[in-house]
């Protein structure tokens, strides 16, 4: 979050705007490829030459976990979530911090929030939360996730950080979600988001991460944001722009302009492929498969002539 605020220490002990400020890094362009299965970005260009020298890092992006879904596309959510967990504890280089994009709950209850914040803090990372529509259906909607994750954060959670050079945005468009319908942001954070973005350097990096995609993927299942459009409009001037998102619970990536779109799976359960049945939901697969449908995935950054990658790691296969 960009604010004139001392740093402190959050509840974890972490202090993260410390942490972020802690370091720069230069800006890049993405090429993107798909390589054996797996989703891949190069550098396109470098202006890294009047910038200090800064380490190579990873961060990771997980999505929906649904921590209370209890169906037969997956009986044991929570479960998954541990696999999940344990695939990033397990990694040969530690990432720097966790994005979860949204859904962390079902149904918003307390107990769900707990179950899942306790688990993923298994992980010993900074996790930085935007909320899914499966977050906010308390009485007062949001008030449970904005008392656990929202921090510093405006309005209904939204939010900026810096680290390593790459500047971070969170974006909430789950606000007065219709059924089937598209996501939104909003006149006010659209605001915030001009001002937020006025002052970088177009050489900056931009990662922008929200739950509901962005671009528009199939607008019949409600799979995209209305003024998603506005928002990439204040960005077209950086150089290298990347949108994470979940909401849809399987991988799908394109590229438009400077800008790099990539949604991720779900660790709780697959949704079926944009029109292939009558409407979005959770997707029975057969018996002994359902890990190869959820994963998480890392993000990774190296400065200078090295590749730049975002590789989809599903919990099995």
């Amino acid at each position: 979050m960009r604010d004139d605020d001392a740093p402190r220490p959050d509840a974890d002990g972490i202090d993260r705007r410390g942490f972020l400020e802690c370091m720069t890094w230069a800006g890049t362009g993405l090429l993107w490829s798909v390589a054996g299965g797996l989703p891949q970005a190069a550098l396109m260009s470098s202006a890294a030459a009047a910038t200090p020298a800064a380490k190579p890092f990873t961060f990771l992006q997980i999505s929906d976990s649904h921590v209370g879904f209890s169906k037969p596309a997956n009986p044991d959510a929570l479960g998954t979530l541990k696999e999940a967990v344990a695939r990033i504890k397990a990694l040969p280089e530690k990432p720097a911090f966790v994005i979860h994009t949204g859904d962390i709950s079902h149904l918003s209850r307390d107990e769900e929030f707990d179950d899942a914040e306790k688990l993923i803090q298994e992980a010993g990372l900074p996790v930085f939360y935007v909320p899914g529509e499966h977050d906010l259906l308390d009485e007062e909607p949001g008030k449970s996730y904005l008392r656990r994750f929202g921090g510093k954060a405006r309005g209904a959670g939204w939010y900026s950080f810096d680290f390593g050079g790459v500047h971070y945005v969170g974006l909430v468009n789950v606000v007065n979600l219709q059924a089937g319908g598209l996501g939104n942001l909003g006149a006010e954070q659209l605001e915030w988001l001009a001002k937020d973005v006025a002052g970088l350097s177009s050489e900056t990096p931009i990662v922008v991460f929200a739950h509901i995609p962005l671009w528009t993927v199939y607008p019949e299942w409600g799979w995209g944001t209305s003024d998603g459009a506005q928002a990439l409009s204040m960005l077209r001037r950086f150089g290298s722009v990347t949108v994470l998102n979940g909401h849809i619970h399987q991988v799908m990536q394109k590229v438009e302009g400077n800008v790099a779109f990539h949604t991720a799976r779900s660790t709780a359960f697959p949704q079926p492929a944009p029109g292939t049945a009558p409407s979005a939901g959770p997707m029975k697969v057969p018996a002994g498969e359902l890990r190869k449908y959820l994963g998480i995935a890392t993000v990774d950054f190296v400065r200078g002539d090295a590749p730049l990658a975002i590789v989809d790691r599903p919990l099995a296969g």
